[in-house]
């Protein structure tokens, strides 16, 4: 258990996992915002065949884990387009941020859902009553400030991102995880390497946390200082 060796040999491996770790955590959460805001509003629609479509898709991301999720993404989706287009492959980089964005996107629709219901209904009917449509209400008035009470959620889906990239290690996806078992398997520092792991992802997620914290006490303060 030689810490040292590990530290000095594994950080430049464990620094260009990490790149990877937080680019396909930054672009997953931002897609998954946008898929997370069409299922919210899909599953809060008056037709019954777009709620029924969000609903399935949730139900489907929401049972299955996000492991069986990136094999069907990687390995199965492929096979299946395969049969019409031989050509067609989808490297793991790509293959991650597919998995990472739709499973994030069913857990960001039931946030942006809570959001919306909390924007106080007088804002709503008072925008009606100013002659604004529906849509345009939705878009002016209740989306930018259910996006705002729901920031320091947005942010703790991050950190789940983040640490669900390590299930992304299964499919080959050069993050964080998989450069550690790389090493692993050359050096055999199985537990000063995973400590090490551990502790890298710790201080990460440590400083979003605080960053998660920070936003919320700023929010609150200003909701104080308006009311």
């Amino acid at each position: 258990m030689d810490f040292g060796r590990v530290i000095s040999e594994a950080t430049p491996l464990l620094l260009q996992g990490f790149r990877y770790t937080v680019i396909v955590s930054l672009i997953g959460i931002a897609i998954g915002i946008v898929i997370g805001l069409f299922v919210c509003l899909m599953n809060m629609s008056k037709s019954r065949i777009l709620r029924f479509i969000a609903g399935i898709y949730i139900w489907i991301i929401r049972g299955t884990p996000m492991l069986v999720q990136s094999y069907v993404i990687f390995f199965g989706i492929p096979q299946l387009i395969q049969t019409f287009i031989p050509e067609f492959r989808l490297d793991a980089f790509t293959a991650g941020i597919i998995t990472l964005s739709l499973n994030a996107g069913a857990y960001l629709s039931e946030i942006f859902r809570s959001g919306i219901q909390a924007v106080p209904k007088g804002q709503t009917e008072a925008s009606r009553s100013l002659g604004l449509s529906q849509t345009q209400t939705m878009i002016k008035v209740v989306l930018p400030q259910a996006f705002k009470i729901t920031i320091p959620s947005l942010v703790n889906q991050f950190i789940i991102s983040v640490k669900d990239t390590s299930i992304l290690s299964a499919i080959g996806l050069a993050e964080l995880t998989n450069m550690t078992k790389q090493y692993v398997g050359k050096s055999f520092q199985f537990f000063a390497s995973y400590v090490y792991l551990a502790a890298f992802y710790l201080v990460f997620v440590s400083l979003l946390m605080l960053l998660s914290k920070y936003i919320e006490k700023r929010l609150k303060y200003e909701r104080k200082s308006n009311s």
